[in-house]
């Protein structure tokens, strides 16, 4: 130890404790475990690494990455990140901070929270929103047990077709442990269908459905009837959005619905493996106390000054297990500000704006592919900024070709369907360049 000043208990520290608690030595803490379970060799570590030593081996893993041109979308977009928005999230302050139990030392982390969840509210056309939770596809799940404990007696929750991969599995996958039955509800020329919606309505044993806002095939969904046929079957709707999209399009509170649900990642978060990711989640002032996570409130203190505090935090920490509305134990403090950050600088002009782009690129795309003979249409229903074809020629050759090429795209969809996605980061001369690149196939 003598090696490592920094260490904050030195050996008198150590002998003290160890005394205290009537043993003589730091082995004697693990008396009680076999001792073939003990490691008695050394530990296969690294010899340690100065700073430049560590940032050289670092760039040389990244150098080895290869870089993409992204049309592709499936629930992770590749919208452009304004350059103030990673400089103000990495202040030591947002960085740094822990979770606002303290109400009085952490106004600056209750008020953004707040902020974002104001903005989540605007963009959805909901009462109300938590304080973030894991990602769209948790967030989808936890819906999921919320729809169930609004309607109490009922016991199946059903899913559209036309759900993310992602986001069906990992809701199944809450379901099996929750011992909750689901349904489906078919696709009918590219969109969910009404009529298989209320087929399944008529058992009567229906909690809630949950539809995307844009399906996995990049349509817009019409969602003309639902909130009524699921309203009068005693069921509430939850609709999974893009956020981003829902500057342009219908949200789900014009669509009359009940849960708004869906990943924030759109909203300028850089596509990367594994994340990070935001969930959301807003619903009906209806619906409030069923909620899952925590939601910050507004208030004033003993003065009469403006201050946040959190409020109806209905999680297992906080009250009784069996009184929680769910396990969750955090939610993604730092991708909200991320988040939240991204739209105060874009705007509802803005956001408009890198709609109008991303749809006419994705539009200028379809048309030349289509143009190629290499596919065929798929669907005629609108679409914004994603889209699939029936492609002619093996996905697995175009796939190849494009990546060749530097592009990442042309993703299979289980019924044999090639999925693009253009945003605003996306110039003519690259898509021209794509394009070019599926004629050699």
């Amino acid at each position: 130890m003598a090696g490592f000043s920094y260490f904050p208990h030195t050996e008198d520290d150590i002998r003290t404790m160890l005394e205290k608690i009537g043993v003589s030595s730091l082995d004697d803490l693990y008396a009680d475990v076999p001792p073939q379970f003990i490691h008695k060799g050394g530990y296969d570590l690294p010899d340690a690494m100065s700073e430049q030593q560590v940032r050289d081996f670092f760039e040389d893993l990244a150098s080895r990455n290869t870089r993409y041109k992204i049309f592709a979308g499936a629930g992770a977009y590749d919208h452009y990140t304004p350059a103030v928005v990673p400089y103000i999230t990495s202040r030591s302050e947002f960085l740094t901070a822990y979770t606002p139990y303290q109400a009085e030392i952490s106004q600056g982390t209750l008020r953004y929270i707040f902020e974002y969840q104001s903005m989540i509210c605007s963009l959805t056309g909901m009462d109300v929103s938590n304080a973030s939770l894991y990602d769209g596809p948790t967030a989808a799940a936890e819906a999921m047990k919320m729809a169930l404990a609004c309607t109490k007696k009922k016991t199946r929750v059903l899913l559209s077709k036309g759900l993310l991969p992602q986001v069906s599995q990992v809701v199944e996958t809450y379901a099996r442990f929750h011992g909750v039955p689901l349904g489906y509800v078919e696709m009918e020329k590219g969109r969910t269908s009404l009529e298989s919606l209320k087929a399944q309505l008529e058992a009567g044993d229906v909690a809630g459905v949950i539809v995307p806002a844009l399906n996995r095939f990049g349509i817009i969904e019409d969602y003309t009837g639902f909130a009524e046929a699921v309203h009068e079957a005693k069921a509430v709707v939850v609709e999974y959005c893009d956020p981003s999209a829902l500057a342009v399009i219908k949200t789900p509170g014009e669509w009359d619905f009940d849960i708004a649900v869906g990943d924030g990642q759109p909203l300028g978060i850089p596509v990367c493996f594994g994340g990070p990711y935001v969930g959301f989640m807003a619903c009906r002032s209806d619906y409030v106390r069923k909620m899952p996570g925590r939601i910050v409130g507004q208030t004033v203190d003993a003065d009469g000054k403006r201050c946040y505090v959190l409020t109806l935090q209905a999680r297992e920490q906080h009250i009784r297990r069996e009184k929680a509305t769910s396990n969750i134990c955090s939610n993604e403090s730092l991708m909200a500000l991320y988040v939240t950050v991204y739209m105060a600088l874009m705007g509802p002009e803005g956001l408009r704006q890198v709609n109008d782009l991303s749809y006419a690129g994705a539009h200028y795309l379809h048309d030349a592919l289509l143009a190629t003979g290499k596919f065929e249409e798929a669907f005629t229903a609108p679409f914004l900024k994603e889209f699939v074809l029936n492609p002619l020629v093996s996905a697995e050759a175009l796939q190849k070709a494009l990546a060749a090429a530097g592009f990442f795209g042309a993703l299979s969809t289980e019924e044999g369907y090639v999925s693009f996605c253009v945003t605003e980061k996306r110039t003519r001369e690259e898509i021209d360049a794509l394009v070019a690149a599926v004629k050699e196939v």
